[in-house]
This record gives structure tokens, sequence and C-alpha cells, in this order.
């Protein structure tokens, strides 16, 4: 193993002296390090601080644990009164004392890069984070970790929730269709290892030898949010089965250079499954040191975008006619990388859809990290702390023992002009009646207000006791905000 992808021991008593509820003093540093390929930075070099501040829901973790104090580092200073939005959030009954317990650590840098890289060039602020920490406990709490993570574990002396960065490879597809394969979970006719427009071509008369096949997705090993999926015809506009030339002639005429490009590194070539009211569930898991599998949540997923591949919002729990597959199949994978000694968060997606009138599945992609529904969990988990019951596929509150869902996305529209900084955000919702509810538990979290000023759009969760009434909080944020509307419904 490389010096560079190791990682400091002590993640179990770490974790342990972090738990919920301990008042033992430590530190979480939130590090939302997105160390993704550089097309995929270049594409979110605006968007980065909004994506970077979703770790600030980190934060709602004081609310819970007195022992603990939360750095969260980013590029970009938060906005005035963001952090004390969160630290009301968390106890409105002492939001002081809460703020001077929630920080972040500014890397005061721009660029198309993910936060650990630029971090690790400035010596200074590592060694502000040392001194933040200090002697006591800490972990790190990142979205994803390569040997730039792991690079910064080492610096600090932190174990980190996630890795090792040899096994981030796993999750590219190639590899992950193998890995769901061993391990029992259904997955779409496919053919991996696929690296150029003649083996694209070769992959459609191979899935041709096992029935018929319309249209296909191309899929880069190593892409992320369904920005490195292609979608494309495998047969012509009369329905004529494409030859082997005339499959990869439209390959290298249709498919952006950039993508052949990267195409090089590896691919998969899949069937594209296609049925009435197919939905894009997924499920969420962590695996603790030790090994334990523990399935942490169900969604489904929102997907918009070109060709419905990219990820826009979610709805909690998932449909409870699959919920409970989504988690065994989920935790089948899980325990195979936990073999391989992964540790930490991941996720699978999967597709479904009614086959004789029964719930069918195929799993289409595995993220070795955290994903687009790991900060509006974060939301629930430490506002309305409770467990989700994995079979019944429903989140049971501690106070109440009551269920809660919630319906989360990432780009609610906000008219031109009417909002333009997070205070506004705030007050507009809380004008309205929306803001988070304690006592009942349910309520509207707002998030990503870097987004505010760039594009107009903000995140938001919103936690109800049903879905119907999550769903009617989070459709009446865009009028309490003078928006357009929120992600439609699939």
């Amino acid at each position: 193993m490389r010096a560079d992808e190791r990682l400091p021991a002590g993640l179990g008593p770490a974790l342990e002296a972090t738990a919920r509820g301990s008042e033992q003093g430590h530190v979480v540093v939130a590090l939302p390090s997105h160390s993704m390929p550089q097309r995929l930075l270049d594409h979110h070099a605006s968007h980065l601080p909004a994506l970077e501040h979703r770790a600030l829901l980190e934060g709602l973790r004081l609310a819970h644990t007195p022992g603990a104090r939360v750095v969260v580092v980013t590029c970009a200073e938060p906005g005035p009164g963001v952090l004390d939005y969160y630290a009301r959030l968390a106890r409105p009954d002492a939001p002081d004392e809460v703020r001077d317990r929630l920080s972040c650590l500014v890397v005061d840098d721009a660029g198309a890069r993910g936060v650990s890289a630029k971090l690790l060039e400035h010596p200074r602020l590592l060694e502000r984070l040392r001194a933040e920490i200090g002697d006591r406990p800490a972990v790190i709490e990142p979205w994803n970790v390569t040997p730039d993570e792991s690079a910064v574990a080492l610096a600090l002396g932190v174990p980190v929730n996630g890795g090792p960065p040899e096994l981030w490879s796993a999750g590219f597809k190639s590899a992950s269709r193998r890995l769901l394969r061993d391990a029992g979970v259904p997955i779409p006719r496919g053919v991996e290892d696929v690296h150029d427009a003649g083996e694209v071509a070769t992959a459609v008369l191979r899935l041709r030898d096992s029935g018929t096949v319309d249209r296909i997705v191309v899929k880069l090993d190593n892409s992320g949010a369904g920005e490195g999926n292609w979608i494309m015809p495998t047969r012509d506009d009369v329905g004529r089965e494409l030859s082997w030339a005339e499959l990869a002639d439209h390959v290298r005429d249709h498919v952006p250079a950039w993508f052949l490009a990267d195409l090089a590194a590896g691919g998969v070539v899949e069937e594209l499954v296609t049925a009435e009211g197919l939905t894009s569930p997924s499920a969420q898991v962590e695996i603790l040191p030790g090994g334990e599998v523990v399935v942490r949540a169900t969604h489904d997923q929102v997907l918009g975008g070109e060709g419905g591949q990219v990820f826009t919002g979610s709805r909690f729990p998932a449909d409870p006619s699959y919920a409970g597959d989504l988690a065994a199949h989920a935790a089948a994978l899980a325990g195979r990388l936990a073999a391989l000694g992964a540790v930490g968060p991941l996720s699978v997606d999967f597709v479904a859809w009614a086959d004789d009138g029964r719930p069918a599945l195929a799993a289409v992609d595995v993220n070795l990290r955290k994903g687009g529904t790991s900060h509006s969990l974060d939301v629930l988990k430490h506002l309305v702390p409770g467990s989700y019951d994995a079979p019944a596929g429903r989140w049971v509150a501690d106070r109440d023992g009551g269920a809660r869902c919630y319906r989360s996305g990432d780009t609610v529209s906000v008219a031109a002009g009417a909002v333009t900084d997070a205070a506004g955000a705030v007050a507009a919702a809380e004008a309205a009646g929306l803001a988070f509810d304690h006592a009942r538990g349910t309520g509207v979290v707002l998030h990503m207000f870097p987004s505010l000023e760039l594009e107009g759009t903000v995140g938001v969760t919103a936690v109800g006791r049903t879905a119907e009434e999550a769903e009617r909080l989070y459709a009446a944020v865009p009028a309490a905000l003078g928006g357009a509307g929120v992600d439609p419904a699939p």
C-alpha cells in the first residue's frame, strides 16, 4: 500500500466518542471533498460552494451532542446569518451555545478542485485545524475518500469515516457491476470494460444474443450524478437493427469528443431499462469498523436533466412495496465491500418497475461515498432523532414512536429579485409558517444558499409525519419565496 493511501487508526473509538448524546469533548471535521474527475469539477466549478455548504447540516448534530464541536471545511465563507440559522435550528432554546461550537475553516480558493486538494496547499490552515482539535477525540466525515482525503487525515492524525482510498475504484461502473453480480443483486443486462466505439458496437451485438435491445446507456467508469451517461438507440427510425458498423459510426458521430476520450479509460454498456411507471430508488448503507453493515435509509430519487439521468432531489422513505428489497440488496453488496476492508457510508442506485403486478428491481450504480441524499438524511436524524426500520421501510422517531417522511430538492426556484440572500429566504419561509417545528418534528429546512445569487435556487428539505404532509410543505416553499416552481414529480 502506498504511503498516501494509509489512514490513521482509531476510527472505532473515535465514532464511539462522537456518537449522539456524547458529553465527552470531541471534534467532527466535515470535509465536503468532492474529489471527482476534472471534467466534473470544471462543469460544477461555480456550483461547488453550494455543494460544499450541504455539509453545514452536519452542525445540526450539535442539537443532541453536548460534547461536540463541528468544523466545516469549505472554499466559501457562508453568508451572514447562515451559521446562526443552523444554530437556531439545532437548539432554539440555546442558539448561542450551539453557535460557539459550530465553525468553518475557509480555504479561499475558488478553483475547480476538491477542497481537500486546496487544503493540503495551506499548511497554516492545517495547523489551525490541528490546534482546534487539540488532544480531543476527532473524526473526519468526508464526502468521498481518495488519496487527497487520506493525506489530510494523515496530516491531522485523525481517522476518517470512509475508504480506504485504494477501494475508490471498486465503485467504478465496471467493477461495481461485478461486485453486484457476485453479491446476487439483480442488474440490467450489460457488458463491462468497454473502451471505444467499436467495443460499444460489439457490446450491443452481445446483448442481442440474449434478447432484444432497443436503447442502451453507455456509462463512463469514473463518473457520477448521471453526468457520465450517454443514451443511444440501437435501431434506425423504422425499427431496423443497426449493424456493427452503423452502431460504431453512430457513436463516433454523435457522442461528444470528451466522452470518447474518457471512455478510453473504461466504461460499461447497459440495456436502458424502460417501463411504464419506472422509478429510481436508492438505498443508503454504512459499514462500521469491524464490518457490521447498517442500512440507514431508502429513497425514491427525483431525476432530471437530459435523458432523466441527473439527481435533483428525493423522497424518503422509498415506496414500501420495494423498500425492504432495496435494503436487503444494498446490505448484500455492502457485505462484499466490508470483506474487502471498506468502511463508512455508501449507496446503491436502482431502477424499479412493475413486472406482472410485482415490483422488480435492478441495481444501476454504486457510490462509495456520500451522495445527494446524505444532507437531507442529516436533517432528519439530527432534528428528529430515531432509527430506520429497514424491513418496514420507515423512520421511527425516538420521541413519539411515530413515522417521519421528507421531500428534498436541491433546485427549488426563487423569482428574480424576490429573495437574494439566506436571511431573506429564512425570513420568508418563517413568515409563511413553514419553519421547522421542534414540538411536532415537522417543517422546512433550507440549504445550499450560495445558489440563490448564482442560479436563483435554494435547497429544501421538508419533513412531515406523512408523505403527503412532506409534499405539501415542500410544494409551499416556492410561493413563500416568490419562486417559479419546484422539481417536477416523476
